[in-house]
């Protein structure tokens, strides 16, 4: 399952501890990790990227939403870290779509204080032992979520709402008097024009989780080859 995680660390050496583990435990097949991070939790609240040397950008987190999830990390006065990290406005949008909640930023919150380090990185894993054994073995608190697959129900609502509103200021227009009417369409057209947006940003969010599906099997490929040839150079 494809999930966000994030380890909390007391310093910077066991974040980087951290993050050595966790690349082995990739190396040893027990996860696959498609992208990763280290920061640290400022005295001002805010959130720095100290290193982001991963694979990446592959995933639905890590390679289109890392900054805004380090702003949410830091609270309003950390959001400032989405463009020390060069990343689009849109970002938080992703950041929804993958359905990252609040319960959950809030529960890493409340464990990265300030000058704490952690590891944020978006793994592929089938068990749970392998990363939090390792992690709490060099005093990592490790906090998980599953990235859901493209299933938006908030969204779907919304442009269900949208269309019901249509399909009423129809009715109202069809038997409306003559001076409602041009007010009536004016209404009709705004609303029509927002539900194109809408269906737009499914279109483009499916896409994109269609790229990051492809990326990710090419990543898994890539890995799988590369250790079929270090396994045959073994046997030479």
């Amino acid at each position: 399952m494809d999930r966000v995680v994030v380890i909390v660390f007391d310093n910077e050496n066991k974040a980087y501890e951290g993050k050595k583990a966790l690349l082995q435990l990739d190396a040893e097949d027990s996860i696959s990790v498609y992208d990763y991070a280290v920061l640290v939790k400022n005295p001002n609240g805010t959130a720095t990227v100290k290193l982001r040397d991963g694979p990446g950008p592959f995933g639905t987190l890590v390679g289109t939403a890392l900054g805004s999830f380090f702003g949410l990390l830091g609270g309003p006065a950390g959001m400032a870290v989405g463009a020390a990290v060069g990343l689009a406005g849109g970002a938080m949008e992703d950041l929804r779509d993958a359905r990252i909640g609040d319960d959950f930023i809030d529960d890493v919150a409340k464990k990265l204080l300030p000058n704490r380090f952690a590891v944020v990185a978006e793994i592929e894993e089938d068990l749970t032992t392998p990363v939090d054994t390792r992690m709490e073995s060099i005093g990592g608190t490790v906090f998980r979520r599953a990235l859901s697959e493209v299933k938006h129900t908030i969204h779907d609502e919304h442009m269900a709402a949208i269309k019901a509103d249509i399909a009423q200021l129809k009715a109202e227009h069809a038997t409306a008097h003559m001076d409602r009417k041009a007010k009536l369409l004016e209404k009709i057209n705004q609303l029509e024009s927002k539900l194109q947006v809408q269906l737009q940003k499914a279109k483009d969010r499916r896409e994109a989780a269609e790229r990051a599906g492809r990326a990710k099997v090419e990543f898994l490929k890539a890995k799988a080859a590369a250790a079929k040839a270090k396994a045959t150079e073994t046997h030479i």
